[in-house]
């Protein structure tokens, strides 16, 4: 079991932002990456919909032999999580805006969230927020647009920065000093987003949280691949899947992958 991949799936490319963090914080595992780009975003769509994908996806994953799965989106985390640790015999890693250390480390008292609507409408995230964070301001931003763009390879583009400034306007109005990302795509987005914010605001993601917890269960379940490789990129079986484009996730990856087109 040691050997076999960690499966991660997104609602698109945007997860290879979790992707990497795994990668460089547990070099050594095979991985298998899905992007149901052809679904993106998971966000307007219903829940019994949301929940249909994720089984799509899980059940591709658990058919290349994948020993635990990261569900690096923020929608199907909030709203299939639960159904998919009730139905499947592996461990699954969900994702969720980090809005308790924004909440807990602000000194302006105003935090800004950057999120899919799913995500912002989802019980998970009123409930963490009602938690960590009734004793600040919360400025929400349903982010709109943007996957739609990173999806289409319009990532640097006007049209994405002009959509930002907008998105922007009232949490740089209301001084906020934090800024949580809440969706697996938008951690490509900090160059843009250092661009566009005062110096002093600081952009927090999940993909960190992510990677740690993801290497605390494969030790909790004796799943870690102590097997070293070594040069690891020769050792290490790594493959990504798309049902759209491939030069889309080939681009925010670079060069040295493979990214393969599979009609799921």
């Amino acid at each position: 079991m040691n050997k076999q991949p960690i499966g991660i799936f997104d609602s698109g490319v945007g997860g290879t932002s979790i992707w990497k963090e795994i990668h460089n914080l547990l070099p050594n595992e095979n991985t298998i990456y899905l992007a149901d780009s052809i679904n993106a975003p998971y966000g307007p769509k219903g829940k019994e919909v949301i929940i249909d994908l994720c089984i799509k996806n899980t059940e591709l994953l658990l058919e290349k032999g994948c020993k635990l799965i990261v569900v690096a989106c923020n929608t199907a985390t909030t709203n299939a999580i639960d159904y998919l640790r009730a139905n499947y015999n592996v461990p699954f890693i969900g994702i969720e805006p980090a809005i308790k250390p924004a909440a807990l480390q602000t000194k302006n008292g105003a935090v800004g969230i950057l999120a899919t609507k799913g995500t912002l409408s989802s019980k998970l995230f009123s409930e963490t927020s009602e938690k960590f964070a009734s004793s600040v301001i919360v400025i929400e931003q349903d982010g709109d647009g943007i996957v739609d763009l990173i999806e289409s390879g319009k990532l640097y583009s006007e049209e994405m920065k002009s959509l930002l400034r907008g998105y922007l306007k009232p949490m740089i109005k209301a001084n906020i000093d934090y800024l949580v990302l809440g969706c697996s795509h938008y951690p490509y987005l900090i160059p843009i987003l250092i661009e566009l914010l005062p110096k002093h605001v600081k952009i927090i993601d999940s993909g960190e949280a992510v990677a740690r917890q993801t290497k605390a269960i494969l030790e909790q379940n004796d799943l870690l691949n102590t097997e070293s490789s070594i040069p690891v990129a020769l050792g290490t079986k790594l493959e990504f899947y798309t049902n759209r484009n491939p030069a889309v996730m080939k681009e925010l990856l670079g060069t040295d992958f493979k990214v393969e087109f599979l009609d799921f």
